[in-house]
């Protein structure tokens, strides 16, 4: 049966059980948020709480014949264990803001991207100086007549965050590491739909195998080791969540040794409602 065939009481009854199950599935969500936040995090604390505690008592003990070779071993296994637990945090720190980003209501506005990407920039450098104190500062490289995107600007912000913050720590082992913006609209080159621009971020970084970059932006999806570059692989799948909540999409290439560029894909809509 169509739904011409439906009278007016049946589409009303299927238009209430659509919306009961979207509010079903909103809940749901709701009850995942609320244990991420909050009833995982609680065993988290116990263990690095009493490994602290575990921590103290064996460097407490007297050092005896025999038994400091153990009491160094034990605390190894704390320091893994507590590492760890502090990943696994990280992690659903991750999942808390990919399921946010999910269901955060989208409040679009024409946003300047050289705006945004100026106040993305001071972000991403504070976020990665501690981890990378004795490399050279980075060369920025950002275009001229940057275009304004139809954008959620708390969303989109989170969103350049995290890729300029890639760019800085993925080319923070180059001699001189150098992130370049750039833009093309749909009159340009690079093959973008109408009513969309695309933003190109690019360094000059340890880029990746490209054959497997089809895992780039799976949920805790890394390519490098976590003694290179610290991260639990969950912003590149933020990233492109918060893209196409906004109509766009996120892709990126590399190659090893020869940095890597990612393209974002997004609607452009001018103040008074025209595509630019």
């Amino acid at each position: 049966m169509s739904e011409d065939d439906l009278t007016p009481q049946q589409l009303r009854a299927a238009l209430a059980a659509s919306q009961q199950q979207v509010a079903d599935m909103a809940a749901a969500q709701d009850e995942f948020l609320r244990a991420v936040s909050h009833d995982l995090r609680a065993p988290l604390r116990h263990v690095t709480s009493y490994g602290t505690l575990v921590r103290e008592l064996l460097t407490g003990l007297p050092a005896e014949a025999g038994a400091s070779d153990d009491v160094r071993e034990a605390l190894g296994f704390l320091a893994t264990m507590d590492q760890s637990a502090r990943r696994m945090g990280l992690m659903l720190d991750g999942l808390l803001a990919i399921a946010r980003a999910t269901r955060a209501p989208l409040l679009p506005r024409p946003v300047p991207l050289a705006q945004a990407l100026q106040q993305a920039q001071t972000q991403a450098q504070a976020q990665t100086h501690v981890s990378s104190q004795a490399a050279p500062p980075v060369t920025w490289r950002v275009g001229a007549d940057l275009p304004a995107l139809h954008a959620d600007p708390a969303l989109l912000q989170e969103l350049l965050v995290q890729l300029l913050g890639n760019a800085v720590k993925f080319s923070r082992g180059s001699a001189q590491p150098v992130v370049t913006v750039t833009a093309v609209t749909a009159s340009g080159a690079g093959e973008v739909p109408a009513g969309h621009v695309a933003f190109i971020i690019e360094d000059n970084g340890v880029g990746f195998d490209p054959a497997r970059a089809g895992q780039l932006f799976g949920v805790f999806q890394r390519l490098h080791r976590v003694s290179e570059f610290e991260g639990v692989g969950a912003g590149l799948a933020l990233c492109r969540t918060i893209a196409r909540r906004h109509g766009g999409d996120v892709s990126a290439t590399a190659r090893p040794g020869a940095g890597c560029t990612v393209r974002v894909q997004w609607p452009a809509k001018a103040p008074d409602g025209l595509v630019q």
